[in-house]
This record gives structure tokens, sequence and C-alpha cells, in this order.
């Protein structure tokens, strides 16, 4: 019974997320305590997402996706860098000095979220090259984010940055390495019963997070025509990043390294930030952060479109 169910979620994971994003914009209107009590789930869920997703790939897989690090440093350094920084300077330019100035800045320094690999599979994007871009994006975001931070020092202390990211690069090697141990020692093996529950859980965990980040998203959503001006924006950010660096990359990459590529760009760890800004702003970006779920989360459903419409030859 369970098997079939989590058969069922493995196949269904597109419609999974979707009824997930409007569960969680229903919950934070009617069940207000049910969010608060899944926002401490969010941690330990988002490390059990990285460990399914290196324990699904597998030595080979992740050895294959690391071969392209070169790429994949060239990629963090454009992603994580230069745009942020040019984003800083522009905005300087032009005077705007704002909570959506702050929330673009973010995403552009942040490094991929956590659940990238696991929307790579969901997608048909190449798992192995998402999962490089996170290991690579975070290890590299102390360097990345300072000068960000620098230029824009309205956004907190520089150096706390430092703790949090080595605290989260800790997380994912020790996640990263039971997976890669359980693997190797054959416990878990790469048979068609192991990569069903491993992809039904991964689909399940994804939409318990987009419940309990959604919290403030409802009733900000019934409470003015601001909240849905702002989520036009966050989709025009979140697919807009995505689109274009898949429109840069199609014809230079293997398409599925491409798709993977772009879903980094545009998926992105904001709130890995919250801890090191200071608490008015980060009170004030909260709702951004639950609205940048939603194109987060329509990503295997929406770029699986565009994917096809483009016929794109994915693994």
């Amino acid at each position: 019974m369970i098997i079939r169910a989590l058969e069922w979620l493995a196949r269904s994971g597109r419609l999974v997320l979707l009824a997930g994003l409007g569960l969680g914009v229903l919950a934070g209107v009617a069940l207000p305590d049910l969010a608060g009590i899944l926002q401490a789930l969010v941690a330990p869920v988002v490390v059990t997402l990285l460990f399914l997703a290196v324990l699904r790939l597998g030595p080979d897989g992740v050895r294959a996706g690391l071969a392209g690090w070169r790429t994949g440093l060239l990629t963090v350094l454009v992603l994580q860098l230069l745009l942020p920084c040019f984003a800083v300077l522009a905005l300087r330019l032009l005077q705007v000095d704002s909570v959506l100035a702050f929330g673009l800045v973010l995403v552009l320094a942040a490094a991929p979220i956590t659940g990238s690999p696991n929307l790579a599979i969901m997608s048909g994007a190449s798992a192995p090259v998402a999962l490089r871009q996170l290991v690579m994006g975070t290890l590299l975001l102390p360097a990345t984010a300072l000068p960000v931070f620098l230029l824009m020092p309205g956004l907190g202390a520089p150096t706390e940055v430092l703790s949090i990211v080595l605290r989260l690069l800790a997380v994912i090697a020790l996640a990263g390495a039971l997976g890669l141990w359980l693997r190797a020692r054959k416990i878990v093996t790469a048979n068609a019963r192991s990569l069903i529950v491993i992809d039904g859980c991964t689909t399940l965990l994804l939409a318990l997070i987009v419940i309990a980040l959604m919290g403030a998203v409802g009733p900000a959503l019934l409470a003015g025509i601001g909240a849905w001006g702002l989520l036009l924006l966050v989709l025009g950010l979140g697919f807009g990043l995505q689109l274009a660096s898949l429109l840069g990359t199609y014809q230079k990459l293997p398409h599925a390294q491409a798709a993977a590529i772009s879903q980094a760009a545009g998926n992105r760890n904001i709130a890995l930030f919250l801890g090191v800004l200071p608490p008015a702003l980060a009170s004030d970006l909260l709702l951004f952060i639950g609205l940048y779920q939603i194109p987060m989360y329509l990503t295997p459903a929406v770029m699986g479109w565009v994917y096809a419409r483009m016929r794109l030859k994915l693994a």
C-alpha cells in the first residue's frame, strides 16, 4: 500500500507540487497555525531532500556532474557575482532603494536552492549538473556574496554570512556523504523499487516545504492588489532568469545540462540570507520570499512545457 502511494507520488510529482502551492495559500488563510508548525520542519526536510538526491544519483551520478567543474565555476561567477553586482550598480545609478530592490539583489546573489537536484529530476534536466551547481554555488557563496554586500551595505554585516555558509556546507557534506556511503556499500541500490521510493518521498517532502513557506502569501493576496503585483514581478524574475539562461546555453551545451543550469539561475536560496539581514528588513522580505516559492515549485510544470516546445533532447 505504501509503495503504491509512493509510486503515485513519483509519477505525479508536478501535480503534487501544484497542489502543495494551492494548499499553502489556503492554509495561510484557514489554518495559519499549521504553516507555523510546518515551518519548524523546513530545515531538516531540506537536508533530507539533499540526502535523497545524492542517494538517487549515487557515486557515478555525482562524478558525472563534477566532471564539468570549469563550466560550473564560470556559471557560478556569472550568476552569483557579475549579475548581482551589475544589478546593485544599476539600482544605485537609478537611485532605487526599496524592499523590492533588496529582494532582487539577494535573489541574484544567492546560491541555487537545496532542492535543485530534485526539481531537475522531475523536469528531465540533468540532476548531476544541478547538484554540481548547488555544491559549487554554496561553496563559493562567501567569496561571491561579500563584494555584493560591500556594494550594498544596507544588506547587513558582510562577515556574518560566512558562518552561515560554513554551517550549510557542513550539512551538505554530511548529507551527501551518507547518501554516497549507502550506495557504495550497496545498502541502497538503483533498482526500480528503490527509485520509486526515493522519488515518492522527495515529492511528498517538497510539497510539505512549500505549504510551510506559503503561510504569509494567502492573507497577503486577499488583502489587496499590491501582493498580486509583487507576485507578477517574482514570476517574471524567476522564469525570466531561467529562460534567459536557457536561451544562452542550449545551443552550446547538451540540452539536459543547459536545462539544469537555467534552473540554477532562476531558483535561488534567498532564505539563506535572512540570518544576516537587519531584523526589520528581514521581516519586510518574508512576503517576497514566500511568493518567490511559486516560480520555484512551478518549475517542473512550466519549464517542462518550455523544454517540450523547444524540442530539447533531455535524458
